[in-house]
């Protein structure tokens, strides 16, 4: 097996560009491929092939570390700092609303889980104890409406023992995976679902019309000057998070330990918060003019390598273990999806809003923008944000959850 990051990222710039190379060529196989896989999913899929396969040892392989530290950090910077944040309340209130629905569909749907389980396989799964199922359940439900801060919260609040709680992680890191690869597809067809649900999307064109306007009517040729100031300004940004989250999350944690709840004692809550304050503020400035220079085509090159690293955690086979859990997790995202879908239909959302919705709860700041950028760029901020606010309130609504599905296991 392969331990050395040099020789790992070696492979992941191969399958990047092995996929970019092939997306590219007429013939009608690889025409049909790309038609029905779009290119995200495969750089996100392929890597993952490496390590189910035993190819590659991830397991103490330092890139994705590196990647969600330097790379999304500075990738986020890029994206947002060419935000209009005007043309982003051309979006209305419906993308609002499907958030907190989507956030309701985690909330209820574990405890209707539970009681389905509870009428076709009451047997197969524990009920009381220090193993219920609902205490493992609980704590991924701090990771669906927030992120792993939430989770290890509910992890503490709950006593859940270390068992149990990998399975909740293997259950959250399968269906995380599967689910942004089915809206990564969803975004490749966005306009076709739009036509057939007849989703009202005048506000959502309006704001991608405004930005390619934008874009289109602003590019200038490219100098060596350009690219230095781009990736000054994206690591220079991302330097002064770290600098600032390593300072207030340890104050928070030793001072107002209590605020754990709120995540402000997560370093990774404290990054994500001071990329975008200091990046919306840069908007306003002159810097805003690097997105002329081709600041959004150099955060891309950045998401590319970002999602092959979260590929590459991914283990296929982890499917077949602890079955049951990831039954229980199947039935549970199910749910919350039919939250999503029903609630969009019914207000002619576009699918770009339903998605977003969803996978700022199930994949939270790490990796919303990966889907927000797969249907365009200028919703970026919105996943941010929406992520930014589920981490805020996931410890409350996923105690909520977890006494509701208490009550049902007793």
């Amino acid at each position: 097996m392969i331990t050395a990051d040099p020789v790992i990222f070696g492979l992941l710039a191969a399958i990047i560009g092995l996929v970019f190379y092939t997306s590219k060529l007429k013939q009608s196989f690889w025409k049909q491929l790309y038609r029905f896989v779009p290119i995200m999913v495969m750089i996100y899929v392929l890597p993952s092939f490496l390590n189910t396969l035993n190819i590659v040892d991830a397991s103490q392989s330092q890139l994705p570390h590196i990647s969600s530290k330097y790379l999304m950090p500075a990738c986020l910077t890029l994206l947002i700092i060419s935000v209009d944040i005007k043309s982003i309340l051309l979006l209305g209130p419906k993308i609002v609303m499907l958030f907190l629905i989507a956030s309701l569909g985690i909330i209820i749907g574990g405890p209707l889980t539970l009681i389905l389980f509870a009428k076709i396989a009451p047997e197969s799964i524990n009920w009381l104890g220090e193993d219920a199922a609902w205490r493992g359940m609980a704590t991924l439900a701090g990771n669906w409406v927030g992120g792993t801060a939430n989770q290890l919260a509910m992890k503490e609040i709950y006593q859940v023992k270390e068992n149990l709680f990998a399975i909740m992680i293997s259950v959250n890191v399968v269906y995380s995976a599967i689910w942004m690869s089915f809206l990564l597809i969803c975004a490749n067809n966005a306009a076709a679902i739009d036509k057939k649900t007849g989703a009202d999307s005048s506000n959502y064109q309006r704001l991608i019309a405004t930005s390619e306007y934008q874009q289109a009517h602003t590019v200038k040729n490219i100098t060596i000057t350009d690219y230095i100031l781009i990736f000054s300004v994206a690591f220079g940004v991302t330097g002064l998070a770290h600098m600032g989250a390593d300072i207030l999350a340890p104050y928070f944690a030793a001072h107002y330990p209590a605020t754990e709840k709120f995540s402000l004692t997560s370093n990774f809550f404290w990054i994500v918060i001071i990329v975008t304050t200091i990046s919306i503020a840069l908007s306003n400035t002159k810097v805003r003019e690097l997105e002329q220079f081709g600041a959004s085509k150099v955060s891309t090159v950045m998401l590319y390598i970002l999602i092959a690293s979260m590929g590459l955690r991914m283990d296929l086979t982890m499917i077949d273990d602890f079955p049951i859990y990831f039954a229980i997790g199947f039935v549970w995202l199910a749910i919350h999806s039919l939250f999503v879908i029903i609630a969009g239909l019914v207000m002619k959302a576009p699918v770009a809003y339903m998605a977003l919705a969803s996978q700022c709860c199930i994949g939270g700041a790490a990796s919303s923008p990966v889907v927000a950028i797969a249907f365009h760029r200028s919703l970026v901020p919105i996943a941010i944000m929406f992520s930014v606010f589920g981490y805020a309130w996931a410890t409350y609504m996923a105690w909520l959850c977890a006494e509701m599905m208490r009550l049902v296991s007793q």
